[in-house]
This record gives structure tokens, sequence and C-alpha cells, in this order.
């Protein structure tokens, strides 16, 4: 397959792209570099800069490719920004997503793999979290992913594009042989920010809210491995051949790890202590997030590869380690 990866230059789509490349898929790579590393994609693999609101670009690269999937991980991901500025997510998640639609339909691309998140269930009444639960967002980036899975849902319905939607919990780690990881700016994710305070690139970690209704007080999440991740979008592929498909799948172990576990596991790794204060709770924060998923396994034949949260941060530290400084290109 000729997979058009929006948004490959980032954490999640560069691990997606080495996985295709190592499947025997030919991929290649749309990026703005808003929040992309140019460094996080392999200079053999097509790299072409442009922005998803530039319809007329868009179609004509996926013509002169022959793109036969377009898959999407272009969406900003900071909730907290969403919640200040959100026309800017509206605007990008929803609205150049749009766009990138309009193109495929242009071009006579239709199979779509979307990037989305549990953040459109919002705060569940259930647990372990499973897909046909109500889906109620509590910001503007839960919001504006529902929106584009709507979307998704309509153009299936009409046979015009056939669609997966994968929705996340906590992506983490990196690649195994260390080549590529994660670097955000600002970096907002607790493994990254624990191997930090670890290696005394910043100040001690703030722990927020220590009186949660859990075993050791502190949140509970659902910690998934980036390449585990990237293996279930190509596994669904086979399912895109047939007009008004649209499947949806949580992405999770199904495995909770509070955030003290986490920092025993980075000094357990990395044999540095982590610096942590308590502070109180965010406002948002539900005690427990964690995936059901039977869906993924049944269907798709998938199965994580990494169920311990020690092997996760054991290949984010490999990368770490070798790149303090993250991406050399910011």
């Amino acid at each position: 397959m000729n997979v058009l990866v929006v948004g490959g230059a980032g954490y999640i789509g560069s691990h997606c792209v080495k996985q295709l490349q190592a499947a025997g898929h030919h991929a290649l790579v749309l990026d703005n570099l808003v929040y992309g590393h140019r460094a996080a994609v392999s200079n053999d693999t097509p790299f072409f800069q442009e922005d998803l609101g530039n319809r007329a670009a868009v179609s004509q690269l996926l013509v002169d490719q022959k793109i036969d999937i377009v898959m999407h991980f272009a969406a900003y991901a900071y909730v907290g920004e969403s919640v200040t500025e959100p026309l800017k997510y509206y605007e990008n998640n929803t609205g150049n997503t749009i766009q990138l639609l309009l193109a495929m339909q242009d071009a006579g691309v239709d199979k779509f793999v979307f990037s989305s998140t549990c953040a459109t269930y919002g705060e569940p009444n259930t647990l372990p979290i499973v897909e046909n639960l109500p889906q109620s967002p509590i910001n503007p980036y839960g919001q504006t992913k529902l929106q584009v899975e709507a979307i998704l849902k309509d153009l299936a319905h009409v046979g015009k594009i056939s669609s997966a939607v994968f929705r996340y919990f906590n992506a983490a780690g990196a690649s195994e042989d260390g080549c590529i990881g994660e670097h955000h700016s600002p970096e907002t994710h607790l493994i990254p920010l624990a191997i930090d305070a670890a290696t005394g690139r910043r100040a001690a970690l703030k722990i927020f809210g220590t009186d949660y209704p859990t075993p050791d007080g502190t949140c509970l999440r659902d910690y998934v491995h980036v390449d585990d991740l990237s293996r279930a979008h190509i596994a669904v592929f086979d399912q895109l051949g047939k007009a008004n498909t649209f499947v949806d799948y949580n992405l999770g172990t199904g495995r909770p790890t509070s955030v003290k576990e986490i920092l025993t596991a980075v000094e357990k790794v990395t044999g540095f202590k982590v610096p942590a204060e308590d502070a109180p709770r965010r406002e948002g924060d539900p005690p427990s997030l964690y995936a059901d998923n039977t869906k993924a396994r049944t269907e798709l034949g998938w199965e994580p590869k990494y169920m311990d949260i020690e092997s996760t941060i054991a290949t984010a530290w490999k990368w770490h380690e070798s790149n303090p400084e993250g991406y050399a290109d910011q």
C-alpha cells in the first residue's frame, strides 16, 4: 500500500511510519512541522511540508503519489490550550481535517485511518471503557475529535470514504531500536517529565492529587506503547476495502498504572531518584481511566507487546538517554 501519513513527523505518526515500513508498505509523510520534527523521519522516506488547509496541493499530492490510504495524526493535542484557545483547535482539528477529506474525495482516495482519543468519552461512569459508552467530551480537544468521528460516520454511510477510528489512552515509550522517541514542546506527558526530573533537566515533578479513591491515592491511567498503537493502525487495513465501512477501537493495555507507580518504575529503569512534590488536584482529572481492548483484540487480532510499564519506560529511557535535548531540529 502507498500510505500518506499526515502528521508523520510527530510522536505517534513517526512511529507509525517506521512500523509501516517494517510491514512492507510504502509510507510517505505530510507535515507542516508546527509541532513535528523533521529529524523524526528518515531521509529515505518521502517528505512533504504542507498545510492540510491547502486542499488543492494535498489533492494533487494524493494523485501524484498514487495514495491508497491516508492516516491522520495531525491534530493539536494540548487539552489545556484547547480550553483557552478553542478556535485554534476547531480550525485545525476539525476544519483542516475537513479540507483533507475533501482533497481525498477530489483525488478518489477512499480509505482513512483516524487518530482519535479517549477524551471523547469525557468522564465515564463505568470502567473499563468500552466503545459503546456515551461520548461526552469535557473540553474542546475531545469535542474536535468527536466532530471528526461524526463526519467519518456520515461519509461511510453514503459510501464516500471508509474509515477506522482509534481512541488512544496514554501513548508512551519509544521505538525499540532507540532511533526515534518522544519530544514535545511544551512537554506534558508524565513519563518524559519524570525522566527529565530524574536526570535533573527539570525541577521536582508535581503529583496533582494524592487523595483519590485509588490504592495509593494518585490517578490511574492506561499507558499503551506507541509501537503497539502503530501496529493496530496497520492491522485494520483489510477492513477498509469495503464501502460503507466505519469501525472504531479503543487502544490500551487494559491495565491501569498510578502516578506513583510510574515514578517508581522510572527510578528502577534509570537508576535515578525522581524528585517529586504533592500538589492539589487538577480540575477535570478523573481518578481512573483505562480501556477495554477486547474489540481490537477480537476483530484485529491485535495483541499489545508491551504489557508491563517497566518495559515501556525502558524504551523511552533508551531514547532520552541518547537524546537528552530531544531532536536537534528544535
